[in-house]
C-alpha cells in the first residue's frame, strides 16, 4: 500500500492467451487500495480495479511478451522467498539447538535425550539440502535463465516444507515458551507461514515442477 504505481497484468481481448502488463498510478480512477494486516506484520494490501482506462504509453514491453516477463519476475521473487524461508529455518534450528543445551530436566540437558537428538539431526540434514538447492536456484537466475523456472519451483517447494518443519519442531522442542508471542519462535512460524503462501505454495510449485518437466 506504499507504491505509487502498480504493475497490472491483463488478458488481451483479441487473444486471451496474450498477457499484457500495464503501469497504473495508484490514484487512477477505479483503483481502490485497502491495507490489510498480515499475521506476520508484513506490509500488504487488497487492490481492487474497476473499469480503469489505460493508454498505450502505459504498456510495459511488447504485446505477446507479458507472460514471459511476468514469469521471469515471479521466478526471481520465489527464489528470494526461498532464501528467506531458508534463513527462517536456519534461525529456528540454531535457536532450538541452543535451547537444547541450556534447558534441563531431571538434572540433565534435554539435548542429551536421544529422541530430540534424532529430530535435530534430521532437521540439520534438511536445512543443508535446502542450502544447496537455493544456491543453485540463485545461480540459475544469473547464469542459466532457461532453468530458472524449474529451479525456482524446486527451491520454493523444498524450503516451504523445511521452514514449516523447522518452525514446528522449534516450538515443540521449546515447549510452552515457544508458543508465546513474546518469544521469537512465534514470530518465525508466522513469518514462515505467510512466505510459504506468497507467489504459490508448496503444492503449486510441485505441480509447476511436474509441468515444466513434462510429467
Amino acid at each position: 500500500n506504499v507504491a505509487d504505481y502498480l504493475i497490472v497484468s491483463v488478458r488481451a481481448d483479441e487473444d486471451p492467451e496474450d498477457v499484457l502488463l500495464f503501469l497504473v498510478p495508484r490514484d487512477a480512477e477505479g483503483v481502490t487500495i485497502t491495507k490489510i494486516e498480515m499475521v506476520d506484520s508484513r506490509n500488504s494490501a487488497t487492490v481492487q480495479i474497476n473499469d480503469v482506462t489505460v493508454q498505450s504509453d502505459q504498456l510495459i514491453g511488447q504485446s505477446g511478451a507479458g507472460l514471459a516477463t511476468l514469469q521471469k519476475v515471479l521466478n526471481i521473487a520465489n527464489v528470494h522467498l526461498s532464501a528467506e524461508l531458508l534463513g527462517i529455518a536456519n534461525e529456528c534450528f540454531g535457536r532450538t539447538l541452543k535451547y537444547l543445551t541450556e534447558r534441563k530436566q531431571f538434572g540433565v540437558e534435554i539435548g542429551s535425550f536421544q529422541g530430540l537428538q534424532h529430530r535435530a539431526a534430521i532437521l540439520w540434514t534438511e536445512i543443508e539440502l535446502c542450502k544447496s538447492i537455493v544456491l543453485k536456484a540463485l545461480r540459475a537466475l544469473d547464469e542459466s535463465p532457461g532453468e530458472a523456472g524449474l529451479l525456482a519451483s524446486t527451491a520454493k517447494a523444498k524450503t516451504c516444507q523445511v521452514a514449516e518443519l523447522a518452525s514446528n519442531e522449534g516450538i515443540q522442542m521449546h515447549g510452552g515458551i515457544g508458543m508465546t508471542d513474546e518469544f521469537d519462535m512465534g514470530f518465525f512460524i508466522k513469518r514462515a507461514r505467510v512466505a510459504q503462501m506468497l507467489y504459490g505454495d508448496r503444492r503449486y510449485h510441485l505441480n509447476r515442477y511436474a509441468e515444466l518437466r513434462a510429467y
